[in-house]
């Protein structure tokens, strides 16, 4: 059987960076618990989004549920979240003890509908906090989100785990709201192997994230806690590979734009797929080129068939008011995300691809057309 294609896998640059930095740890024997690394990691982030500060830490969930604590969301609060999103946007929210209301996607963008954010609003004026993602790298409509954010002076944290290389009208995605999330997981566009960072302007409420995250050890001679802390904190060895990974971001946009301009000239043509939409604001980093299908040829289709030559792909994500654990949960919308869910497919968009490796997918596509 051929080579096997995946979805989105580790990249570590040619240049060999990241061995660099982790080298520099091992050879100060600064594996843990923090480090030059970790310091660095930070410094570089903030200077390449343009933010104030970041904390680094162990995961893009870790992020969002310490920027909800310094939104001050706790028992009961309302927060509103992006249903088309992965679980881990929503999960911080119940760790608070929390509520989540869902809101619905919009065909424009495939994210958070500021039409039903408004509706939101106005359905739930206690609401604490707003979380907005920038799915599969597109980034969503921040002008409008923003504009309802600050008329009901509600905190907005921006969950930019894939998103990290966005930019909307010029400016960085996850760097428009009080709070911004990214995500450095195996099967995104850079990775340390996992971790994330937790970026604002607010240098003093990162500086609490940090103290938060080092299980909020007092400073004191004994080991002294006046509030309840989180073991949160990036390795620096780990920081060491981000450190590497974020000097070739550049170079991994570039290939994930020339993966969905291949794809997209190449299967466009074909009745009933549509792909992901562009608008005049968005520069996406493409992380996950995606499509939808509305004719004969369905999802598992496609899914089935390049699993079969052993190549991977997946759905759009289920959004979260389907979900078993949170159906239970409020959703505002006309349910464009359940058909973006039905029809939509994720095609293999790893930065290691060829260009043989484009052809075989798309081959297999277009023979579903042909039969």
């Amino acid at each position: 059987m051929a080579d096997r294609i995946f979805l989105s896998s580790p990249h570590m640059s040619d240049e060999g960076y990241e061995m660099e930095y982790v080298k520099e740890a091992f050879d100060t024997n600064w594996i843990a618990p923090l480090g030059e690394n970790v310091n660095g990691f930070e410094r570089e982030l903030s200077e390449k989004v343009g933010s104030k500060a970041a904390a680094a830490l162990s995961s893009g969930t870790a992020a969002i549920h310490l920027a909800l604590r310094a939104a001050g969301v706790s028992d009961n609060d309302q927060v509103f979240c992006p249903t088309l999103t992965f679980s881990a946007t929503a999960n911080p929210i119940i760790y608070q003890n929390a509520k989540p209301v869902f809101i619905d996607s919009d065909y424009e963008t495939w994210n958070m509908c500021p039409k039903a954010l408004e509706k939101a609003f106005q359905l739930y004026p206690e609401v604490k906090a707003v979380i907005v993602v920038h799915l599969y790298g597109l980034s969503a409509d921040m002008d409008k989100i923003v504009e309802l954010c600050k008329k009901y002076n509600v905190v907005l944290i921006e969950d930019a785990a894939e998103s990290l290389g966005t930019y909307y009208n010029g400016k960085h995605t996850g760097t428009f709201g009080d709070y911004g999330v990214f995500s450095f997981n195996g099967n995104k566009i850079i990775t340390s192997s996992g971790g994330g960072m937790l970026v604002s302007n607010n240098e003093d409420k990162i500086a609490k994230a940090r103290f938060w995250a080092t299980q909020s050890r007092d400073q004191a001679r004994h080991y002294q806690h006046s509030e309840l802390g989180f073991n949160y904190r990036m390795s620096n060895v780990i920081a060491g590979i981000g450190r590497g990974q974020l000097k070739v971001l550049n170079q991994r946009v570039e290939k994930k734009r020339c993966i969905f301009e291949f794809y997209k000239r190449e299967l466009s043509e074909l009745e009933g797929v549509e792909f992901m939409p562009s608008n005049d604001w968005d520069a996406p980093n493409y992380w996950l080129s995606s499509m939808t299908l509305t004719g004969k040829i369905r999802p598992i289709d496609i899914m089935e068939a390049l699993e079969k030559e052993n190549i991977e792909s997946r759905p759009v994500w289920k959004p979260m008011h389907m979900q078993p654990f949170f159906e239970k949960y409020d959703f505002v919308g006309t349910c464009i995300s359940e058909k973006l869910f039905e029809n939509g497919v994720c095609l293999p968009s790893d930065t290691k691809m060829t260009t043989e490796d484009l052809e075989r997918v798309v081959k297999i596509i277009k023979g579903l057309w042909l039969k």
